[in-house]
């Protein structure tokens, strides 16, 4: 089956998406230093799920696995926030922009049919309120927990920038992306 990339784009604009664009993996930056960052635990989430470093693995494997698709459907929320460190309006936002994520994975599995996918979405995995990893259990939901653009050691400002959508909007926002990789078949 033909994939419609307009359609694709136009779909996650439609479901609330700021930007949307068809990305090319092999534009994609792989930064294993960005990785190394999460090691420093700014989020507090190193080390605490499945989908985060260590557990979601090594640099290396996880470039491989996304070199294995052609494309990716990028997309950014935008969310205008009440002063520049609104902590409360970054952690709404990011509620707000997890539901678009599950919404446009949605639709790019049941109206596209596009089966052969790696989702990266923005952030820790949130489905569980305690980690099962933390427990030495396998994880609950593997088919609700994903790992996030960063953990592959993607260059999200970079990707952005290669593919004209704008890593910042503006005074008093905050910006998060999912990205969506995909091979067609045939």
């Amino acid at each position: 089956m033909e994939v419609d990339f307009s359609e694709l784009v136009q779909d996650a604009l439609a479901l609330n998406a700021d930007h949307a664009v068809i990305a090319e993996v092999a534009k994609i930056k792989f930064v294993e230093d960005f990785r190394k960052a999460c090691e420093q635990n700014v989020c507090r989430k190193y080390n605490t799920n499945w989908v985060c470093p260590p557990a979601v693995g090594p640099f290396d494997e996880l470039k491989a696995r996304a070199c294995q698709y052609k494309q990716g459907l990028l997309f950014q929320t935008v969310h205008q926030m009440s002063k520049t460190f609104d902590f409360k309006g970054m952690m709404d936002a990011g509620k707000v922009h997890e539901e678009v994520f599950k919404s446009i994975l949605y639709n790019v599995k049941n109206k596209h049919h596009l089966t052969d996918i790696l989702a990266l979405k923005a952030g820790a995995c949130t489905v569980c309120p305690k980690c099962a990893y933390l427990d030495n259990e396998k994880c609950r939901f593997p088919d609700q927990a994903f790992a996030s653009v960063e953990s592959y050691g993607i260059d999200v400002i970079s990707l952005e920038k290669a593919c004209g959508i704008p890593y910042y909007n503006g005074k008093n926002t905050v910006s998060y992306v999912g990205l969506i990789l995909f091979n067609t078949g045939g």
